[in-house]
């Protein structure tokens, strides 16, 4: 069984796992293959902006999706889980092509964000 982070689900799948866990098996899967020579910025960017169509699919015609998607079957959900997952994957891998740390780059944004957006003081 693998591990990472010291957990795991039943079917042994790292239950918490890293950007960078997954970058390195992108990097793997990629040399497995001889993929490096396509992964190019705008290819990987092309990718995952059909895989964004693709999850966009799964909400059209559904009107407004309420949190926890009650009423949706689990096969949905679990395409859902699929595509939402592609469309992370191409997105570590992007940005690993473009020499950008996510990771880092998420956090700063969250600060960045926080300062331009400041919570409303609460009265006291």
């Amino acid at each position: 069984m693998e591990e990472a982070r010291g957990k795991q689900t039943t079917e042994g799948v790292a239950a918490d796992v890293s950007l960078k866990d997954l970058s390195r098996r992108l990097d793997d899967f990629a040399k497995e293959r001889d993929w490096e020579q396509h992964h190019s910025p705008r290819n990987l960017l092309l990718a995952m902006v059909g895989e964004v169509g693709e999850l966009s699919e799964l909400f059209m015609w559904k009107g407004e999706v309420q949190k926890g998607l009650p009423g949706w079957e689990e096969r949905e959900k679990e395409h859902l889980g699929e595509e939402l997952s592609d469309v992370l994957l191409y997105l570590i891998r992007l940005s690993d092509m473009c020499g950008v740390d996510l990771g880092d780059a998420a956090l700063k944004k969250i600060v960045k964000n926080a300062v331009k957006y400041p919570a409303p003081s609460k009265s006291a």
